[in-house]
C-alpha cells in the first residue's frame, strides 16, 4: 500500500531507511523511478569514496533536489523495466551506487543497484 497522501515535507523528516522503504513501495506502484539530468547526463553525487546516482520515487521529490548547484537539472523518468534491464547492469559495470531518496542534508541510503533491483522484484504482485 502506498502513502501518496504523505507530503514531501513529511517524507523528508523520515529516517533514510524509512524513505528507502517508501521509495520501493512507490516505485513498485508507479513502475517508474526518477533521477535528475542536465546537459551532461545524469547527476552524480560523491560520498567519501563512492560515486552515486540519486534516485527518487516521484518527479516532485526529484525536482525538490534541483536547487542551487542543481537548478539547471530536470527530473528524468525511468521506467522500472529500463532500470532493471539497462541501468542496473550499466551502473554495476561503472561501479556506481544508488543514493536512495536523498533530501537536503541527507544522502539517504546508499546501496548497490542490485540491492534496489532485488527489492523491486521481490513480492511482485502484478
Amino acid at each position: 500500500m502506498t502513502k501518496k497522501n504523505k507530503s514531501l515535507a513529511e517524507l523528508s523528516v523520515m529516517t533514510p531507511e524509512a524513505r528507502y522503504d517508501f521509495m520501493v513501495a512507490e516505485i513498485k506502484a508507479s513502475e517508474e523511478i526518477w533521477t535528475l539530468q542536465d546537459t551532461d547526463g545524469c547527476v552524480m553525487l560523491t560520498t567519501e569514496d563512492e560515486d552515486c546516482i540519486p534516485m527518487w520515487p516521484s518527479e516532485e521529490a526529484a525536482q525538490a533536489w534541483a536547487v542551487d548547484d542543481w537548478q539547471d537539472c530536470e527530473p528524468l523518468s525511468i521506467p522500472v523495466r529500463d532500470f532493471l534491464e539497462r541501468w542496473v547492469p550499466g551502473m554495476e559495470d561503472d561501479e556506481l551506487l544508488v543514493a536512495a531518496f536523498p533530501v537536503e542534508g541527507d544522502l539517504g541510503v546508499v546501496i548497490p543497484p542490485h540491492e534496489l533491483e532485488s527489492k523491486l522484484t521481490s513480492g511482485k504482485r502484478h
